[in-house]
């Protein structure tokens, strides 16, 4: 595994150099006497790919995310490679899938070999002030304490959202997380490159109190009272029809059990639905606060902001609430990056290539001028940002989900046309076959017609391959018979 080391001016144009020439990239976006950049990381929770305005979201109202789109890049097509929270930021840190970094037993948890690379520690090492501020919720080994991989730790979590002040007024955790990130910044050395985590809980609903819209507001005035005047269209695929399609795993799961917390009437699809879009629009607003600040203590030159989320939504589609399962409302998610340093030929376009949270660390190093370790295992997003068209990409890409065992635990694969999924802790209506040009709805499984018969075989051998160049196969679930009781004396 590569060590980091503080790279100097000369090897950072060397470096840019070399993406200039293998890459095509046209002219360089990088001056002789180029910094490094700062790294402003935007993270939200359950927000699926189209839930922005500049996504063709017809009402959600996000204009300070807009104009990062407008001035840089948006990816239309950005996934996740496991659709959880816990495990897509534990991607993140480690550059790794869960099936890599996870202990067997429990494959969400990160064993200790896997945490020894961490993004931010080698941008720590490279010279780079850091900080961490919202939520956290990895799971790493027994004794990792994550405030000493950053300079400024400071987790805010939800449960509740809105957290009480000393002056007895409340403060949604959103805006906590901003006040927060803007006193980072008014304190950061003007000759010091920084890398800022905003990882927020919203717009993740409050798990812990079921009432309708609880956790979603009060807001601040900006978006205080917003939506409530607008009749919210049902979800597009809520014909019951789709539900009665599906498995009765998956009838059974925590996807239709949280959907009767939220949205099984249309008054409370209203009122939750309603609450999601403010908590986005509360996100946007916080966008626009930091933004301000990075460009009034003079960096905006210079600083890179990535926009992206850590899992989907289902928003009542198909019948279902949250992510976990394996279709696009699930795995797919938003992603803008703006690079204040690309040339105006090169801004606000849109990304078709497919791009991964994996990506994410090794791009952020890449900017940075930092070795990359050879254990990640994601792609270079800066060539694509930069406009140019890489000549090898990725053709598929492995997707899993291992952490609700039995009911929703499958792996698979997912190209340009197809995916194909299997829950392997099950026997029956275990695999599903997407074509996603046909039916991009995914609304039929092809894996019973003959005339899939051919792709159905080449991406069930796909899947064992990359299971095996990631990992390694999960035994299927055995339940455990319950233990006896023993009587009492």
């Amino acid at each position: 595994m590569l060590r980091t080391k503080l790279f100097s001016r000369q090897i950072l144009l060397l470096t840019a150099c070399c993406w200039l020439v293998s890459n095509l990239a046209g002219p360089s976006v990088f001056a002789a006497e180029q910094k490094q950049p700062n790294i402003l990381f935007f993270f939200t929770d359950d927000q699926r790919f189209d839930t922005l305005g500049c996504a063709g979201h017809p009402i959600i109202k996000t204009p300070n995310i807009d104009r990062l789109a407008a001035e840089g890049v948006r990816f239309d097509n950005m996934f996740v490679s496991h659709s959880i929270c816990w495990v897509s930021r534990t991607t993140i840190l480690t550059g790794l899938t869960a099936r890599s970094f996870g202990v067997y037993e429990k494959p969400d948890q990160a064993k200790p070999e896997a945490v020894t690379a961490l993004y931010p520690d080698l941008l720590r090492d490279a010279g780079y002030r850091t900080a961490h501020i919202g939520k956290w919720h990895a799971k790493m080994p027994k004794g990792f304490s994550p405030k000493d991989h950053y300079d400024v730790f400071e987790p805010i979590f939800r449960n509740p959202y809105l957290k009480k002040q000393e002056d007895g007024s409340l403060r949604h955790e959103t805006e906590l997380i901003g006040d927060k990130a803007i006193e980072f910044i008014k304190d950061q050395p003007k000759d010091q490159p920084f890398s800022i985590n905003l990882w927020f809980n919203a717009s993740h609903a409050e798990d812990r109190d079921h009432r309708p819209g609880v956790g979603h507001f009060p807001w601040p005035k900006a978006t205080d009272g917003m939506y409530e005047d607008i009749d919210v269209p049902a979800p597009r695929l809520n014909d019951p029809a789709i539900f009665a399609s599906q498995p009765q795993y998956l009838k059974d799961s925590i996807n239709r059990e949280r959907y009767f917390w939220r949205w099984d009437t249309p008054e409370k699809y209203q009122t939750n639905i309603r609450a999601y879009f403010r908590m986005i629009s509360g996100i946007d607003n916080v966008v626009g606060r930091v933004l301000k600040t990075v460009k009034e203590q003079g960096f905006a030159d210079n600083t890179i902001v990535i926009y992206t989320a850590d899992n989907g939504y289902y928003m009542g589609d198909r019948g279902f609430a949250g992510k976990w399962s394996h279709y696009e409302e699930s795995l797919r998610v938003p992603l803008i990056v703006y690079d204040p340093r690309l040339p105006k030929s090169s801004r606000g376009k849109v990304v078709s290539q497919m791009a991964m949270n994996l990506d994410l660390p090794v791009s952020f190093l890449s900017w940075a001028g930092v070795d990359v370790p050879e254990s990640y295992q994601g792609l270079n997003l800066v060539p694509l940002v930069q406009g140019a068209t890489p000549k090898k990409w990725r053709k598929d890409m492995f997707v899993e989900h291992v952490t609700l065992r039995p009911t929703i635990s499958w792996e698979g694969v997912r190209n340009s046309r197809y995916k194909y999924a299997r829950y392997f802790d099950q026997t029956v209506d275990a695999e599903f076959l997407h074509d996603l040009q046909v039916d991009p709805d995914e609304l039929k499984n092809f894996v019973n017609d003959p005339n899939y018969a051919k792709v159905l075989k080449q991406l069930r051998a796909r899947t064992d391959e990359l299971v095996n160049h990631y990992g390694a196969p999960l035994v299927p679930y055995k339940p455990q018979p319950p233990k006896k009781k023993r009587p009492k004396k």
